[in-house]
């Protein structure tokens, strides 16, 4: 099959008013074993797992491990790989290139400007993403609309320039307590620090608890601005 944007337009088509576990069953199908699912161990993530474990879909799941994540996290992979009986694959970055940064940038870069932190994310995230992602067609993640600014024109099914492959994203249109409703009467394991005011959960050095009311994302860079608040891994290219 050529991938293309044309692809992920009429894919989007075909999708239109599906829900989230139809449209994992269909590029399931659709894809076969050229489809893997991008794990933080976030909610919306442990969601997308449950949907894919429950229905016993041919999908692949795998999380990156940057070698700065909280001991919470780690421990959310455990219980998930007993819960479900499946393997969480796990990538990690180069030394070599994570030794050589730290060395000449110092050991927390990222705080110091825009330039070091998405350094430090293209060599802990980026670079293993593009290594779990090889031979693949498609990946799917659990991206929401209403995560972020930088998110709101993004779509179900996606051309993703960078890694050249087709994004779905089946929970996009999914509310925060929607997500939560489906994790509570599933019972799904999930990362304690969200009861303790993270809503979103990445490196435990660039993510803190965020105030009542504020952006579910303000705890993510903190330092920097709203616009700039991408890693990378989910950046659109026009």
């Amino acid at each position: 099959m050529l991938m293309d944007k044309k692809t992920a337009d009429q894919l989007n088509e075909k999708l239109k008013g599906k829900s989230a576990a139809e449209i994992l069953k269909f590029v399931s199908e659709e894809f076969r074993q050229k489809i893997r699912f991008a794990s933080s161990m976030g909610v919306e993530d442990q969601v997308i797992t449950h949907l894919i474990a429950e229905n016993q879909l041919p999908v692949n799941v795998f999380t990156l491990d940057t070698g700065r994540m909280f001991p919470e996290t780690y421990e959310v992979i455990d219980k998930t790989q007993a819960r479900y009986n499946i393997k969480i694959f796990v990538y990690f970055p180069a030394d070599q290139e994570v030794e050589k940064m730290v060395n000449e940038k110092g050991i927390n870069l990222f705080y110091h400007s825009v330039e070091n932190r998405k350094l430090c994310c293209g060599i802990r995230k980026i670079k293993p993403l593009k290594r779990a992602l090889e031979g693949m067609d498609a990946w799917i993640t659990g991206l929401r609309r209403e995560q972020s600014p930088t998110r709101n024109d993004i779509q179900v099914v996606e051309w993703d320039e960078g890694n050249q492959l087709i994004k779905i994203n089946p929970l996009l249109d999914w509310s925060e307590k929607q997500t939560w409703d489906f994790v509570k009467e599933n019972k799904i394991p999930y990362n304690t620090l969200h009861d303790k005011g993270f809503p979103s959960i990445g490196c435990q050095p660039c993510t803190r608890a965020i105030m009542p009311g504020e952006d579910v994302r303000s705890g993510r860079w903190w330092w920097e601005n709203p616009e700039s608040k991408e890693c990378g891994l989910h950046i659109k290219k026009k």
